[in-house]
């Protein structure tokens, strides 16, 4: 009879086909091999075959994967619970069912668990379709990660392994009262308590898939749900830490993701009732958790639109989003010896909540008014602040700047940008910064101070080319122009075979 494995997979799954087969196939393929892990599935009452599919690898895995099927539960968190209790390895890794694994990731994290003593353990995620993954947390190999002082409190996300004992010492389990976002208490109450918590970086050893149909629950769930999930993440680190330093290092990747996404410019697409109802659970927010020390963290935008949710009423919000998304950069006045954004409601609502003197990410700031592509180029021009020492990048690639006055013309070259893609695809946020370009201070990513730095370029009035095909030898891809929610221009490369280029010219 075999013994308890070193590690199980656990698997919450609902109508993920065609995904869930490459997820099975490459715990099939782990090296680790079937004597020294486990998988154990719970089908949420899947209707796409999803639970068939699980129960025709079972027979493949024989005597080492385990299928429960249940009706539908709403979420995550319930599945992987039960998950967790009919797993017996020493180490849990909890999967995506639409993700898949690196071929020895299995085999790495064990192995580095068991000679580093970690509790919890990140193995290095990478994107899939152009989904956007922080690799900062990446850069290295590290034994010992502190989670007050690292990029680890931006990557929360579940997909870790981790120490079975630990999370039975301290009842570590996910909260089944949150239908999205039941993974961050979850993996934060883990990371607290652990030990030790280590990532490794030298292998891609998970693949997070984005759906090109967008239909998992995270991507579905709506504007109330959201706002109930933020209240209750931010709950629970109030509920966890005093006020604080520690308190505001986990706060300030809390205002500057759940709560800034939930202020981004699709509000204004929003039902008058919806909008009311994110501006009143936004402002008590930040009324009872956004100290000056988190505020001094985050991007301008950011800060400004908490400030008016904060001490302005529902118009004045809408009103300061509707600039950004509608009318671009506002003038900066100068009063007192102090600088501030001119928003509406700038002269009525307290000057501090316009205020960008200490702020030189406001001086970045860039309005992309035209783009072109040229041979192997793309070409932005874009307006500012003015400022002078300006620099620009996507992330990690950095563009050529040049200017004439209030003109910025920023350039990239595309064979660079695709040889800097994953092959998988990717999707990077422009940024511009004064001085030299950082891509630690690409907006998304963790520097010194604790936050995001770098301001986001904005298109609002932009007509946008068609995306072009670029060939670099042997590969194919689709390079485009694209904005998320908050209106932020990105740059996306996919890759692309013969068939696909054939089909999107005869649509053409």
């Amino acid at each position: 009879m075999l013994g308890p494995p070193d590690v199980s997979v656990v698997l919450a799954v609902h109508d993920v086909m065609p995904y869930l087969t490459e997820c099975l196939d490459s715990l099939a393929a782990q090296t680790i091999g079937p004597a020294r892990m486990e998988i154990v599935a719970i089908d949420d009452g899947s209707t796409d075959g999803s639970g068939a599919e699980l129960d025709r690898f079972a027979q493949r895995f024989a005597g080492r994967m385990t299928v429960v099927h249940q009706p539908n539960s709403g979420g995550p968190a319930q599945p992987f619970n039960r998950g967790l209790e009919a797993s017996t390895g020493r180490y849990v890794f909890f999967a995506g069912a639409d993700d898949r694994l690196g071929p020895e990731a299995l085999e790495r994290m064990v192995t580095a668990a068991d000679e580093w003593s970690s509790d919890v353990l990140l193995g290095k995620v990478v994107g899939v379709n152009s989904r956007h993954i922080f690799q900062d947390i990446f850069v290295r190999d590290q034994a010992d990660l502190d989670l007050f002082d690292s990029p680890l409190p931006r990557s929360l996300a579940n997909t870790k392994l981790f120490r079975r004992s630990l999370l039975d010492e301290h009842g570590i389990r996910y909260r089944e009262d949150m239908r999205i976002g039941s993974d961050f208490p979850f993996t934060l109450a883990a990371c607290f308590h652990a030990r030790r918590v280590s990532v490794l970086s030298g292998y891609d050893f998970y693949y997070a898939v984005r759906r090109f149909s967008g239909s998992n629950v995270t991507y579905q769930s709506r504007h109330a749900l959201r706002v109930q999930t933020a209240e209750k993440i931010v709950g629970y680190v109030a509920e966890l830490l005093p006020a604080g330093k520690k308190r505001d290092a986990l706060m300030v990747r809390r205002f500057d993701h759940e709560l800034a996404r939930l202020l981004e410019d699709d509000v204004l697409g929003l039902d008058r009732a919806t909008q009311q109802m994110v501006h009143d659970a936004i402002g008590s927010i930040a009324a009872d958790h956004l100290t000056d020390e988190i505020a001094a963290r985050l991007a301008p935008e950011t800060r400004i639109r908490l400030a008016v949710a904060r001490d302005g009423d529902l118009d004045d919000l809408l009103a300061v989003i509707g600039q950004d998304a509608r009318h671009g950069l506002p003038k900066t006045v100068e009063r007192g010896g102090r600088r501030y954004a001119s928003y509406p409601g700038f002269g009525r609502l307290p000057d501090a909540d316009f205020d960008v003197t200490s702020t030189p990410d406001w001086d970045a700031k860039l309005d992309v008014t035209a783009a072109v592509w040229h041979r192997d180029q793309l070409i932005l021009t874009a307006t500012g602040n003015g400022a002078a020492d300006l620099s620009a990048g996507a992330e990690d690639i950095e563009a050529r700047v040049t200017r004439a006055g209030q003109r910025v013309e920023i350039t990239f070259d595309l064979p660079a940008v695709i040889a800097a893609s994953d092959p998988t695809g990717q999707r990077r946020i422009l940024s511009a910064q004064v001085g030299a370009y950082d891509p630690m201070k690409a907006p998304g990513r963790f520097n010194a101070t604790g936050a995001s730095g770098g301001a986001a370029v904005r298109a609002p009035e932009l007509e946008r080319p068609r995306p072009r095909v670029v060939l670099t030898g042997r590969r194919a891809s689709v390079v485009a122009l694209v904005t998320d929610a908050s209106g932020r221009l990105m740059l996306s490369v996919i890759p692309v075979n013969a068939r696909q280029i054939t089909a999107r010219l005869t649509k053409r």
